[in-house]
This record gives C-alpha cells, structure tokens and sequence, in this order.
C-alpha cells in the first residue's frame, strides 16, 4: 500500500510559480511510475506529467509544456511539479498519483492517489 501526500499548493498571481511536492510512503518508490492530475471545479481531471520510475523519461499534456516541469528524487521517496507562468486557467486541485511500473496519461490506470493540494491563480 502507498501513501502519497502532496503539498506546495496555494494563492498565488498570474505569472507567478509554484513548485508542488508529493511524498511516498509505504512501497518501493522506484518501482512506481508517477503521474500529476488536476482537477478545476466542475470539470474532469485531467493529466498533467508524468515520470517513469527512474524520472529518466518525463510526459506533459500539450496544454502545459514549456511550463511545467516534474522531477522525482528516488532517494527521498518524492515527486516535484514545478509549475512556472501561473495563468488563472491553471487553478484547480493538483493530485499525484502511482502507477506500478509503467506511467500513463490515463487517470483510471493508477493504483494510488494523494488527497489533492489547491492551486488558485489570481488575476
């Protein structure tokens, strides 16, 4: 079982940054793909990045390359967002999730999820 707890979340300008974070616990982090969802009020969540296990290989949704960039350290068991150029379109809560093995842009392929930390972009 894994648990992942994200954090980072918060009000923030347009143009601005932010860099989200998510911990694992529970299983061995590197056999886990990871991914970054967001969900805006009222709408479907959505994919965001994703990592292979090793964070060799990183995948962006069109909607945020150039961006957004994910990280993860192995070593201490955590993912990154960095998320740069805030735009109001950007708010929603921002979930990592785990996928054993192999990463997907799919939210219904990943086996755990993080409660979610909010981004709100002001105008």
């Amino acid at each position: 079982q894994v648990q992942l707890v994200e954090s980072g979340g918060g009000l923030v300008q347009a143009g601005g940054s932010l860099r989200l974070s998510c911990a694992a616990s529970g299983g061995t982090f590197s056999n886990y793909a990871m991914g970054w969802f967001r969900q805006a009020p009222g709408k479907e969540r959505e994919f965001v990045a994703a990592l292979s296990r090793s964070g060799g290989r990183t995948y962006s949704a069109d909607s945020v390359k150039g961006r957004f960039t994910a990280s993860r350290d192995n070593a201490k068991n955590t993912v990154h967002l960095q998320i740069n150029s805030l735009k109001p379109e950007d708010t929603a809560v921002y979930y990592c999730a785990a996928r054993y093995y192999a990463w997907s842009a799919e939210k219904a392929d990943y086996d755990y999820w993080g409660q979610g930390t909010q981004v709100t972009v002001s105008s």
